[in-house]
């Protein structure tokens, strides 16, 4: 007699549907991710409109000895005192315009956008470094016939104006450093919190992406991660931010200096500095701890500081009347040769 046994049916065959499936659902995934890319490429803009735009009828350009095509502006009191002002990482020559609207009467304001930076793009050399930057303000002093200059800076332009006083100590007559960057840490400190847009370049594939996705949203959020007052952020400011940054050459300028060593073994030497400083920070500075503004002072002879209450990152844009205040009354009492009277304007 043969027992009763129950027998599970075999498994249906699997059905090519479901292997169908499985190429379908990753390789549809994969697509949406491309196209996702393609509409958020975003192209550089156009040379010449952007001169056009940014620099105007008067915009003026130099060559220099390692192909640099170096803006700058030369501006205010034609016979006053020089200032050379130096701009921070993915600004312009821009930022400086409400301190040139206030201090122009007095004295001569020279900027110029760096390069990787504005309407000077990118140079043949690729230099991005403290060396490279420097050349930079070499180039347009002597285009100026400017041997000697009182040299200002702000955020990564202050580190370039202190290594160049550092450099060339004869040439600077005084020195403005402008929520300046390169101090280490104090003891027991955190790094500063930043902004979206430096925090992105901090990885391997952010860094690509930089190159080629800029979304303008991006560029706002930066900016307002920047500042501590709100309402300077507006329209014209973010399109000028973002149209400048999508200039020919500035993204992956921007790329390489994020990888550059900005060698910080030079702060060291930071006490070798002797000409007047004005160190002025904002002290709502989310990029560069405001403590960085005592660093410099502990270690600069005869600096003075100024901290800017409520003011972020960006004091010349954010205060700039109390910014050209405090730089004419500095100047005013520690530049050897004494300016023209009444600096400021109203």
């Amino acid at each position: 007699m043969i027992a009763d046994v129950d027998f599970d049916p075999p498994p249906p065959p699997r059905r090519p549907l479901f292997r169908r499936k499985r190429v379908l659902i990753p390789l549809g995934i994969l697509l949406a991710i491309v196209a996702g890319f393609l509409l958020l490429l975003t192209p550089d803009t156009d040379r010449e409109e952007m001169i056009a735009k940014y620099g105007g009828p008067d915009a003026a350009f130099v060559a220099g000895p390692a192909g640099q095509r170096i803006h700058y502006r030369d501006q205010g009191r034609a016979d006053g005192p020089a200032i050379i002002l130096i701009h921070g990482a993915n600004a312009s020559l821009h930022t400086w315009e409400p301190l040139v609207k206030r201090l122009g009467t007095g004295y001569r304001i020279v900027t110029l956008d760096l390069p990787g930076h504005g309407l000077t793009g990118a140079t043949p050399d690729t230099d991005y470094s403290a060396e490279g930057m420097m050349d930079a303000v070499d180039v347009v002093a002597a285009k100026l016939g400017l041997d000697h200059f009182v040299l200002g800076g702000n955020s990564m332009g202050g580190w370039v104006a202190w290594r160049y006083a550092l450099a060339q100590p004869a040439r600077v007559d005084a020195l403005l450093l402008i929520d300046a960057a390169g101090m280490p840490l104090r003891k027991g400190e955190k790094r500063p919190e930043s902004n979206v847009g430096f925090r992105v370049l901090e990885y391997p594939v952010g860094r690509w992406l930089a190159t080629r996705v800029t979304p303008r949203m991006l560029v706002e959020q930066s900016l307002r991660g920047s500042v501590e007052r709100q309402e300077i952020v507006d329209d014209a400011m973010i399109d000028r931010y973002w149209e400048l940054l999508r200039f020919p050459g500035n993204r992956p300028a921007t790329v390489l200096r994020a990888r550059m060593d900005r060698e910080p073994a030079m702060a060291a030497r930071v006490g070798e500095i002797r000409v007047p400083t004005l160190i002025l920070f904002g002290d709502r500075d989310r990029l560069i701890n405001p403590t960085a503004a005592k660093t410099f002072n502990e270690r600069i002879a005869g600096s003075e500081v100024v901290l800017l209450p409520g003011i972020g990152h960006l004091p010349m844009e954010e205060a700039p009347d109390a910014t050209a205040d405090a730089i004419a009354g500095f100047l005013r009492r520690r530049l050897v040769v004494p300016p023209p009277a009444d600096p400021e304007t109203r």
